[in-house]
């Protein structure tokens, strides 16, 4: 039996990146073991790297960190060039609402650092001028993308990790994996490893690994094909005249990708209805084999691609190539610690092979070795799908993910596949009076009510469909009560003896008296805000903690780790358990109506209480993310209906209405409250976050204390503040840049319009802590005046919420 710290399985530009990024960092006995030749899985895909054009700046690192591995650092660690080509690439467009994608990912680059160009009709023809313009509005350039030769890359980098110490096993095929005392035995063809961590990385034997290590993987391989020409005679004339490579082109409409190769082209079509392959695992005959040819799936996509490159009717049809290559329900990949394993990761998933995969290594190797990422990593976190991701569910997601490789990604954007997955007890109750659904971590949400049955959200970058109804529910909410479907929420039981001393060792808040709420967050080793729990102390032995809905996973791993040494019990409620939110200033007396308990004197704001509320036991928590005067109704699920038709009924008469995530969201910005996700991440602290004073460092110990306490003191620590937007037209949603003249100084991270206000708002961070005055924000490349609030617009003295 081998030994190994770390056991890679899986190689391709993902597990060989891992490898070479661990051995940088001082990693020994790492080892890869692949099935297949090292390469399999990084070589046959043909498109660029997409080096910036992403939403997210995690997307957009791991992309640019892999250009710079590929282009800069390897050649020199190396001597040997990997065949990267800049080439430079484009995205055109028909479509008015893609315009105002591509201004916004420019917009998010532009404080990123990474180059964007937006392009007008003419500046196309200039940088592709073998590309007909009919119909075109513009597009969007990345100077610096290219492409790259995935073979010498994979090698280069297993090189230099094999120099680092590294052990690569080819042609050795897992066949099973255990957990034996605290270490993982991993059984191969050829031999038997102990191993400290273990790293799926198998890509398209992702799901099979994972089935070995007692996980669910939501990926699903798909069959993508392209097609290389013969030699075209419009690029051997700019061969021959000496002109640069043209620019890779996509049309996201017409759903097609061209790039040159050598003297020809390569045209990458996406179908909309993708055919997904081996779903139930990969037949073990399986091996660095390509599918036969079947051009007619995509015969219309070739067809309009040729319509707008002409010179691909010019050169023959030299190669077809299909093979697999894995999605994921949102189609980022999947990076991080595995759910309830210890020692397990995973770094699988990615659609985008290569393009994703240096800098994917990168990213899991600085999480292994300190504790935290290198950046937020929601976006890609592995347990941002739960059980409920189910084969169905995979499917149906890889199938609309491939078929929308392409599409608007809108603020808010809810598509419809592989819905209804997790259903609170409420949710016929709130379809029947109108809620327009979204998708919370597999939950169905209320997102607003709509006065029509059927209604749907208009997607859109500008102000949407929804906004009229949004006001109408804030408005109920302030002079009136809404009720609310809240269910969606995390929920944990934290039960024995010590359960106080667990709370108090919990993050960077002291635990709250008997009988009280407060706030805590969990903190990463370099300080950044890991989770953010809602605590109830309902007894000195029993603590109640609610998070986001999409941190269930992620809090549940970090609750069950520290409660090691702990005599206490982490309990999972979240599915057990339904929540209403009954908000406003008559919720005191809708609420009395079905209580004998004093609401009043005896029900100050922040405390909680177990009381009967129409038949049913309740944890009434007196705390509200939207600035009124409300409570929290926590309860058997089994009890959810009737407590909320008792309510209900009694407030009907008054005025009493609805309200969903999307007016809590214009709200709780009117408080400047931060949410988690957004506004909070792992990338920066409490006091960066502005709330530090949920920070108890005397004569405390808690992960993290001493990173945040050093962020504090250094004169570059970031600073975010609350802006009022002055445009009447445009309403921020997140990563817009912020300016002071021509400098960018920060990045908004949430926004909406207040309602109750009239301002519309948004939160941002400020990396120049300097930067307070004649401010604006870049808004789908508009540049609008902004100005820093130096206290919340809603009720700044909290008289609403104490009242």
């Amino acid at each position: 039996m081998s030994n190994a710290q770390v056991l890679i399985i899986g190689g391709g530009a993902m597990g060989v990146s891992l490898m070479y990024h661990l051995t940088k960092a001082g990693w020994r006995d790492v080892v890869l073991v692949e099935k297949n030749d090292l390469t399999h899985g990084s070589t046959w895909h043909a498109a660029g790297l997409c080096t910036h054009f992403a939403h997210n700046p995690t997307i957009q690192e791991l992309r640019a960190t892999s250009v710079r591995l590929y282009r800069d650092i390897l050649p020199e660690e190396t001597g040997q060039n990997c065949g990267f080509h800049r080439s430079g690439a484009m995205r055109i467009t028909s479509n008015s609402d893609r315009m105002d994608e591509f201004r916004h990912v420019a917009g998010l680059s532009d404080f990123t650092g990474y180059p964007l160009e937006v392009l007008t009709p003419e500046r196309i023809a200039e940088l592709h001028p073998l590309a007909k313009l009919d119909g075109l509005l513009g597009g969007i350039y990345e100077p610096d993308d290219g492409h790259v030769d995935p073979t010498l890359a994979t090698n280069a980098m297993a090189q230099v990790a094999t120099r680092n110490g590294a052990k690569i096993s080819r042609y050795n095929a897992v066949q099973s994996i255990r957990r034996e005392d605290g270490k993982w035995i991993v059984e191969t063809a050829k031999e038997t490893f102990r191993a400290t961590h273990i790293v799926n990385a198998a890509g398209t034997w992702g799901w099979e690994i994972g089935h070995m290590m007692g996980l669910n993987i939501p990926s699903v391989p798909v069959l993508h094909q392209y097609l290389v020409t013969d030699a075209v005679p419009e690029v051997t004339e700019r061969i021959d005249a000496k002109l640069p490579e043209l620019p890779m082109i996509r049309d996201p409409e017409e759903s097609w990708y061209v790039r040159q190769e050598r003297d020809g082209l390569i045209l990458g079509p996406y179908e909309k209805e993708a055919q997904v392959w081996s779903v139930d695992g990969v037949p073990p005959e399986f091996g660095a084999d390509l599918m036969p040819p079947d051009l007619d799936r995509v015969e219309h996509i070739i067809e309009a691609a040729m319509e707008r490159i002409p010179a691909l009717m010019n050169g023959g049809v030299k190669t077809v190539v299909n093979g697999p290559i894995t999605f994921t329900p949102d189609a980022n990949p999947l990076i991080g610690p595995t759910h309830g394993l210890e020692n397990a990761w995973l770094l699988t998933g990615s659609s985008m092979g290569v393009m994703e995969g240096g800098g994917s290594g990168w990213f899991l190797a600085h999480w292994m070795t300190h504790g935290a990422p290198p950046m937020d990593a929601l976006a890609v976190d592995s347990r941002r799908f739960g059980t409920w991701a189910d084969r169905d569910y995979r499917v149906e997601k890889a199938i609309e993910c491939f078929g929308l490789q392409f599409g608007v990604h809108y603020p808010f954007e809810e598509r419809p596949a592989g819905r209804g997955k997790r259903l609170s007890p409420l949710h016929d109750l709130m379809v029947e009076r109108g809620a327009v659904m979204g998708a919370a971590y597999g939950w169905e949400r209320p997102n607003w009510f709509s006065d029509r049955q059927g209604d749907i959200a208009h997607e859109s970058f500008r102000r949407p469909n929804w906004f009229p109804h949004v006001a109408k529910e804030v408005e109920t909410v302030t002079t009136k009560a809404g009720l609310a479907d809240l269910s969606v929420f995390s929920k944990f039981d934290i039960t024995g003896p010590e359960a106080r001393a667990f709370i108090d060792s919990l993050g960077a808040n002291r635990p709250p008296a008997n009988g009280r709420i407060g706030l805590t967050h969990v903190l990463t080793p370099a300080g950044g805000v890991l989770s953010e729990y809602t605590v109830t102390m309902l007894s000195d032995t029993h603590a109640y903690l609610t998070s986001a809905a999409a941190a269930q996973e992620i809090d549940m791993d970090q609750l069950t780790a520290h409660a090691k040494g702990f005599d206490v019990a982490v309990t999972n409620r979240c599915d057990e358990l339904a929540v209403i939110g009954l908000m406003g200033p008559l919720s005191r007396h809708i609420l009395s109506q079905h209580t004998l308990v004093d609401l009043d004197d005896g029900f100050p704001w922040l405390s909680a209480q177990v009381i009967d509320v129409a038949g049913a036991q309740v944890r009434a928590l007196r705390v509200s993310y939207l600035g009124e005067l409300g409570w929290e109704l926590h309860m058997d699920r089994t009890d959810a209906e009737q407590v909320f038709l008792a309510l209900e009924a009694t407030g009907k008469p008054m005025g009493t209405g609805y309200y969903g995530a999307y007016a809590a969201n214009s709200m709780r910005l009117e408080k400047g409250y931060r949410g988690w996700g957004g506004d909070l991440t792992t990338e920066r602290t409490l006091h960066e976050a502005g709330i530090g004073m949920f920070a108890r460092t005397k004569d405390r110990a808690f992960t993290g204390r001493e990173a945040m306490l050093e962020r504090k003191a250094k004169d570059d620590r970031w600073d975010m503040v609350l802006l009022e937007i002055h445009d009447p037209e445009f309403d921020p949603f997140y990563a817009h840049s912020v300016l002071q003249g021509g400098d960018i100084v920060g990045v908004v991270t949430s926004g909406a319009h207040g309602h109750r206000t009239g301002k519309t708002l948004a939160l941002a961070y400020l990396r120049d802590r300097t930067a307070r005055d004649n401010l604006t924000v870049s808004i789908l490349g508009r540049r609008t005046q902004a100005t820093i609030l130096p206290a919340a617009p809603f009720d700044p003295e909290n008289l609403r919420l104490k009242a």
